[in-house]
């Protein structure tokens, strides 16, 4: 047996989970040797009792990694492991971290970079439309928007992710690839495998979602991300325990701010009493959290003006077409040679950055 049949294989049993799995794996020393052990071995770990004991001495009643391998080929997906130069530093740190990642769709290292934005599947068009500026917002700062794929704000923040000039997303599902939840974004996740992010999940293909996958795949929304935004959610939501799990992990929460009249909006004012940071632009959370993840892009150099900043090749073109003067998006388009969308969204970005401003009539400047 190979040690990803073993992985697959330990992943497959039930019951157990990865905290346990790591456990056992530290114990024997590999997933081979923890499937080959004893059942009275198996007893000797902390933490593992009868139950659990008898179904790892039992594996094969329970698991076939052959069969499931082969269906992760079939169906053209691929597996992650934490040892995958790609698998998230702040996931792979976790102490629940999942043992391995079904991928449909590529994760890049740059996905390192990401926030998570969560919120209620009812949302408002008031939700709807502060996750789509604030995902499109974060998405077009170089942030990998992960969220869960369900419906309302989950779908607001990866639509607004895909529409953002390069923006890449992640989804984490609670059920397997093969069953995936909710139908109606299957379209959404064919999006996203395409080439602009990828639809994750630690689940074996054919789990079907329950109560108990939600709450698993939303700690992994939290430990991957490096900020969490919540941006609509009633008192009770399951965006409020990925809230509490940020905190768990160390990550800041966001939060935004709605109508003291809205049920749906009840949740994130809760949030911001409790400690939360209110937010209704990603320019806040930029300042806050810093460190934008531009070392994968390509860069432009400013040689002749050496006090310019280290900016992505089309926002140090349209930062060095504005001067010192005041521009209009005309004259800038006609400058650059850029197409007019690419120059809108390249303001955009600077003016979160902080490094232009808009001004009446369409114009901009430097700040």
């Amino acid at each position: 047996m190979t040690s990803t049949e073993a992985l697959v294989a330990l992943n497959l049993l039930p019951k157990i989970g990865p905290v346990r799995t790591r456990r056992l794996m530290e114990r024997f020393g590999s997933a081979e040797a923890v499937l080959a052990a004893s059942k009275d071995a198996l007893l000797r770990v902390d933490g593992i009792g009868e139950e659990t004991a008898l179904i790892l001495s039992r594996w094969q009643d329970h698991a076939d990694p052959v069969q499931e391998l082969a269906e992760v080929a079939t169906r053209g997906l691929s597996l992650m492991f934490p040892d995958d130069p790609a698998f998230p530093p702040a996931l792979r740190e976790a102490y629940d971290s999942p043992i391995l990642l079904y991928v449909w769709g590529k994760v890049e290292p740059v996905d390192r970079h990401a926030i998570g934005i969560v919120g209620t599947r009812r949302a408002s068009i008031y939700g709807a439309n502060a996750t789509k500026k604030l995902s499109y917002q974060l998405a077009s700062s170089g942030f990998t928007i992960v969220s869960g794929l369900a419906r309302g704000i989950d779908t607001s923040a990866h639509e607004a992710a895909l529409a953002a000039p390069g923006g890449r997303t992640i989804a984490v599902i609670g059920s397997g690839l093969a069953k995936l939840f909710p139908a109606e974004n299957i379209g959404l996740a064919e999006k996203i495998a395409a080439g602009r992010g990828a639809v994750v999940s630690e689940f074996p293909l054919n789990t079907p979602p329950d109560r108990q996958t939600f709450p698993q795949r939303n700690r992994i929304v939290a430990a991957w991300s490096r900020a969490l935004l919540v941006t609509e959610c009633p008192p009770r939501s399951g965006s409020l325990i990925t809230a509490n799990l940020a905190v768990e992990y160390g990550r800041p929460v966001y939060a935004v701010p709605g109508p003291i009249d809205k049920t749906t909006s009840a949740g994130c004012n809760q949030l911001i009493r409790d400690g939360a940071t209110l937010v209704t632009d990603a320019g806040e959370i930029l300042d806050d959290i810093g460190g934008l993840p531009f070392a994968s892009r390509t860069r432009v150099v400013q040689e002749e003006d050496p006090t310019l900043p280290d900016l992505p090749a089309d926002e140090g073109t349209v930062f060095s077409a504005l001067g010192g003067n005041e521009c209009g998006i005309d004259q800038l388009i006609e400058t650059t040679g850029l197409p007019a969308p690419v120059v809108t969204a390249t303001l955009m970005k600077l003016e979160i950055r902080k490094l232009v401003r808009a001004l009446p009539g369409f114009r901009y400047t430097r700040r």
